[in-house]
């Protein structure tokens, strides 16, 4: 399997070089570094690397900026990396297009295999946060009234898929489940993020949840 690649972005060297070191460590290719939001940008744009490993609060422009720049122009997957859980930054993230979250404290085996589900096409979120993310998420959703697979317009796939994203199955679960490949089930994530407005998986499924509570 090839090796996933990763571009960190911290305003702190030492935390930078830190990370460096645990993920080279543990065969984790580490392509850039990025100390602000419009160099994280920048690089991302330069290097395409799989996982954007991303801070949140950065001088000048901050890490939720970035990542909704990364991820509307496909520089790469964002996995945030902060000291702070507040719900607004949680919420920004997600609806930024973050496809995880993680709290500094975390341990490094979680850590890599964060990085790593996040490179196969998967999400991560630190269990700290989860319930207030999805609450955080939902409370500030702008769908119409229940009836999920009419009021998405899905297909009767797409509604398979999304029920999958609700149980947390990763593609290879999905795939597995439904009979289908990998890249056809990639295929029906991006469509029903596009038909629900939503930036991540994480994010369909607080929104989906917010209107059916």
């Amino acid at each position: 399997m090839t090796a996933p690649t990763v571009m960190l972005a911290d305003d702190h060297g030492a935390i930078r070089a830190g990370l460096r070191i645990m993920l080279e460590a543990q065969g984790i290719t580490v392509v850039g570094e990025a100390a602000d939001g419009d160099v994280a940008v920048r690089n991302a744009a330069a290097l395409r690397p799989d996982v954007v490993l991303m801070d949140l609060r950065m001088p000048g422009r901050d890490g939720i900026s970035a990542t909704r720049e990364i991820v509307e122009r496909g520089f790469g997957d964002v996995l945030v990396l902060t000291s702070f859980d507040e719900d607004e930054l949680v919420t920004g993230a997600i609806r930024a297009g973050a496809v995880g979250f993680l709290l500094k404290t975390v341990d490094a085996p979680t850590l890599v295999q964060a990085v790593r589900s996040v490179a196969a096409g998967e999400g991560a979120l630190d269990p700290r946060v989860t319930r207030r993310a999805l609450a955080a998420v939902a409370r500030s959703a702008d769908l119409p009234a229940p009836g999920r697979q009419a009021q998405y317009d899905l297909t009767v796939r797409e509604q398979e898929v999304l029920d999958g994203i609700l149980q947390g199955w990763s593609n290879a679960q999905l795939a597995v489940r439904l009979r289908i490949s990998v890249p056809t089930v990639k295929t029906h994530v991006s469509n029903v993020l596009t038909k629900l407005g939503a930036r991540s998986r994480s994010h369909a499924a607080a929104l989906v949840r917010g209107r059916e509570a």
